[in-house]
């Protein structure tokens, strides 16, 4: 993940996932309102990809009792989550490194937000599988990332509108076009069908669709 996400820029990630993401705000609490489902009052949640520390918060403040095992590659992302997390700090433990660096549980929860499109699809099924290995049975996973049609002429309109839609007003064309580019060759989509079977794979079920925002889809999965 670190090759695809630099963290030369981790400081402007706070402003990214409001600006690029639709709906940001309420995907948090949906988040939280879905795992507070099975979730006891003092469970234990893994959150994983938890680099910039937006989501740790959230969850944080809304569940006064919750546990949070935080994991990212990420040294400097995982210090601006230490940064935004703030008060809620004696509640979380940050991990550095890929999944397997995350403690073994058992979880009540576990979440990946806007992280999988950073993983490369040999690595996906094996992430997933981790997961699922960290979590109670019937414990819920949210996942959340870009995902849209991989086949053309879908793809390249899909590309172009989520290019567009995380662009300030008036950026220059050339600028749009490298953008498009780089989200073409160095991130990880897949088709919304294709997240699905490898959760299905991955040992999840009870797979359901909780968010889509333009080129963006997030599902509920519990741990079989």
């Amino acid at each position: 993940m670190r090759g695809a996400f630099s963290p030369l820029r981790h400081r402007g990630y706070l402003d990214g996932p409001p600006r690029q993401v639709p709906g940001f705000a309420s995907l948090h609490r949906m988040v939280e309102m879905l795992l507070a489902e099975r979730v006891p009052a003092k469970g234990k949640v893994l959150v994983h990809g938890a680099g910039g520390g937006l989501e740790l918060r959230a969850l944080a403040e809304a569940q006064p009792g919750w546990l949070f095992d935080g994991v990212d590659p990420s040294p400097d992302m995982l210090a601006l989550a230490e940064d935004t997390i703030g008060p809620y700090g004696a509640r979380v433990l940050l991990h550095q490194g890929l999944i397997d660096a995350a403690p073994s549980g058992p979880f009540d929860a576990a979440t990946s937000l806007l992280t999988f499109h950073f993983i490369p699809v040999d690595q996906r099924r094996e992430t997933l599988r981790q997961l699922h290995r960290r979590l109670k049975p019937g414990a819920p996973l949210a996942l959340m990332h870009i995902s849209f049609p991989q086949t053309e002429p879908e793809r390249t309109q899909w590309i172009a509108r989520h290019v567009a839609y995380g662009a300030a007003r008036g950026t220059d064309p050339t600028h749009l076009e490298a953008a498009r580019e780089a989200i073409g060759t160095r991130l990880t989509i897949l088709a919304p069908e294709q997240d699905e079977q490898m959760l299905h794979e991955a040992g999840f079920d009870g797979i359901s669709l909780f968010f889509a925002g333009l080129s963006f889809r997030g599902w509920i999965a519990y741990a079989a």
